[in-house]
């Protein structure tokens, strides 16, 4: 199905969320496909020390369960005493394992009532959406509490060849409270758009952990452009 065949919104949609102002646009930072421990640690709580970051999802890949559950008992605790929401990327089972506040799905990453259900009625579940509003709408009616939509700019990260323009954001925010994420190439000189779009969150990975001055630095730079 195309984004010119969406389906019908649902008669309750727009209730299930009560109209209020939305907050100002926070960070979301991802971690790098691969890290090492316990130096990671102290880098995770030199960029949560540095600005309000909202979130922090520990995206692993190439590791083995096992990997990824240490990484989850070093990281986790990190974030709980600083109040930032952790999510695992993908694996619902193993977000429940580790007790994290939620699961990032990609579109092949199993159902959102399944991680539901793993998870329970609390945990924060996002969806990744592409460039789509049909696949954003699907999200929300299945139960998302987050979608994101990426990659916005050219990225090595997770590369993509979606490109959606800031007015799916603008599009989104008028039909739905449900928080929208912008992902993809995401840097200090590049967000202003998106977060004019009206993105609730704009998640960054390499502007923080590349930045040459480090991870603090990373995130202090996004300060100007959230008015902070």
């Amino acid at each position: 199905m195309t984004d010119d065949e969406l389906v019908p919104l649902p008669a309750d949609f727009a209730d299930r969320f009560e109209h209020e102002e939305r907050p100002a646009c926070q960070l979301y930072v991802v971690s790098p496909a691969q890290i090492v421990l316990p130096a990671f640690t102290e880098s995770l709580k030199a960029a949560l020390d540095s600005g309000p970051v909202a979130a922090f999802q520990l995206r692993l890949k190439d590791v083995s369960d096992d990997d990824v559950l240490r990484a989850c008992d070093a990281l986790l605790p990190v974030c709980r005493d600083r109040d930032v929401a952790f999510i695992l990327n993908d694996r619902a089972d193993l977000a429940a394992k580790a007790g994290a506040d939620g699961v990032h799905l990609g579109q092949g990453d199993g159902s959102i009532a399944e991680a539901r259900s793993l998870l329970g009625a609390g945990a924060q579940i996002g969806r990744t959406c592409h460039d789509s509003r049909h696949l954003a709408m699907e999200a929300g009616e299945e139960g998302a509490d987050y979608v994101a939509f990426g990659a916005f700019y050219d990225t090595t990260t997770k590369p993509s060849h979606y490109r959606p323009t800031p007015d799916i954001l603008s599009w989104w925010v008028t039909l739905s409270q449900l928080p929208c994420v912008a992902i993809g190439g995401i840097f200090p000189h590049n967000a202003a758009p998106l977060v004019e779009a009206g993105a609730d969150f704009i998640a960054v990975v390499r502007a923080v952990w590349e930045h040459e001055g480090g991870p603090g630095a990373g995130v202090k730079a996004f300060g100007p452009i959230l008015n902070w």
